[in-house]
Parts: C-alpha cells; sequence; structure tokens
C-alpha cells in the first residue's frame, strides 16, 4: 500500500472513512468540493485548520483507490 501520512482510517471517526489526519474531514468531503468547482483557496477558507498538503494528498488518494482492484473471491 502507498503510504499517505495525512490520510487516516479510524473506525471510531466518521464511520471508518478515510478522513484527513484524524479530524472528521473526509477526503470525499474535499474530493467532492473540488469536483463541484471550489477552488483549494475556498476549501481551505471554509476549512481552516486544514493545509494545502491535505487537498493534495486527498486527490492523490482518491486517484490511488480508484487504481486498486478488488477481485472477488470465488464462492463456489
Amino acid at each position: 500500500m502507498k503510504s499517505f501520512e495525512r490520510i487516516t482510517i479510524d473506525p471510531t471517526v466518521m464511520g471508518g472513512k478515510a478522513c484527513i489526519r484524524g479530524l472528521r474531514v473526509t477526503v470525499g468531503t474535499v474530493v467532492g468540493l473540488l469536483s463541484a468547482g471550489h477552488s483549494p483557496a475556498e476549501i481551505l477558507e471554509a476549512y481552516p485548520y486544514l493545509e494545502r498538503e491535505d487537498i493534495d494528498q486527498s486527490l492523490a488518494y482518491a486517484a490511488w483507490r480508484l487504481e486498486e482492484r478488488e477481485i472477488p473471491l470465488s464462492t463456489s
């Protein structure tokens, strides 16, 4: 697995979704805001405890997850 030091997954935080540095901000939230047309500057203004590197790593993590393949095990 690639190392994403700013991305945390904890079952007790946001239901185990990938979050940024243990905060209650998910990678999905950041990527969703970007896809809706919000700029990184707007996101940082709305979430002042985030850093630009958090946004960059959220995008990198999302891209990595899309490339990862899950192959179901045969049940027969």
